[in-house]
């Protein structure tokens, strides 16, 4: 007779490809406190928005056999173009072979499921790393639940850097920032909601605010990404049941822990303790 072990819980995983999905984890941090979690960010290769389907693939498939590999039950890809170009093919072809109990799960559904609610021209906008708004991923999301609502992507490259680099509220942020809003607005006049569909943009959302026009709704994924996670959890006690709850979080980097520590508090406000990690062992 075979003995079936005790599954033993672990923390939430939070994966991305750098430091944008900390504005994911704080909000998730803020709406269940109680949880712990493991955060990689896969800073050595960064950036992912320029970067092919099967590379995004595999480099976001070899994160989640690593979250797996630490504990966890439960990864949240809080990276756009991750859950853009990978999740799909993770949930469908590789998690039927590494644990099919296991779940991992995206940032473009939730954020699309409010939409139907804010728009009132069913007129809306992506703002986007190019990878993101090249794979369609909203639009085809947009569809399913919406199919009235008309969507227009506009990539803007130089948002990241901005942000990672600490220049996002630097006068040097105003000339992109005007230039990629604006050049949004003129391909459709009639939006009235954008969604920052880049996990690094809410640092910029004092200067996106300025040059957006008064009386357009602008969504941020981070409150939304968290109560659905926190509903996601009510729904599911068979994968709430395998979370740790002790309120604790570890960061990981694939990068230098120094730098990671210093350009993290820049999200989190504050210092953390961070472990280096290489993807590729």
């Amino acid at each position: 007779m075979s003995l079936t072990l005790p599954i033993q819980p672990g923390p939430i995983g939070v994966f991305d490809s750098g430091y944008g999905g900390l504005t994911i984890l704080s909000e998730i941090r803020n709406a269940l406190p109680m949880y712990d979690y493991v955060y990689l960010g896969d800073n050595a290769r960064t950036p992912y928005g320029t970067r092919s389907f099967d590379i995004v693939y595999e480099f976001t498939l070899q994160a989640v056999r690593r979250l797996f590999e630490l504990g966890c039950h439960l990864v949240i890809l809080a990276c756009n173009t991750a859950s853009a170009k990978a999740l799909r093919s993770i949930q469908m072809r590789d998690l039927p072979q590494l644990d099919p109990s296991r779940r991992v799960l995206g940032v473009i559904r939730p954020t699309v499921e409010c939409i139907g609610d804010l728009t009132h021209s069913r007129h809306i906008g992506v703002l986007g790393t190019s990878g993101t708004i090249k794979s369609g991923s909203y639009v085809l999301e947009v569809r399913k639940l919406f199919p009235d609502i008309q969507v227009t992507g506009q990539a803007c490259p130089m948002w990241v850097p901005l942000v990672e680099y600490n220049e996002a509220h630097g006068s040097g942020a105003d000339y992109f920032v005007q230039k990629y809003v604006y050049a949004l607005l003129e391909q459709d006049r009639l939006i009235d909601t954008v969604i920052l569909g880049c996990t690094h943009y809410p640092l910029l959302l004092p200067k996106i605010k300025e040059y957006m026009p008064a009386g357009i709704t602008i969504v941020s994924q981070g409150e939304l990404v968290a109560q659905s996670l926190k509903d996601y959890l009510r729904r599911h006690p068979e994968i709430d049941s395998r979370c740790t709850r002790g309120g604790h979080c570890t960061y990981y980097t694939t990068e230098s822990e120094e730098k990671f520590a210093e350009s993290a508090s820049t999200f989190l406000n504050k210092r953390i303790e961070v472990h280096h990690l290489d993807l590729n062992e």
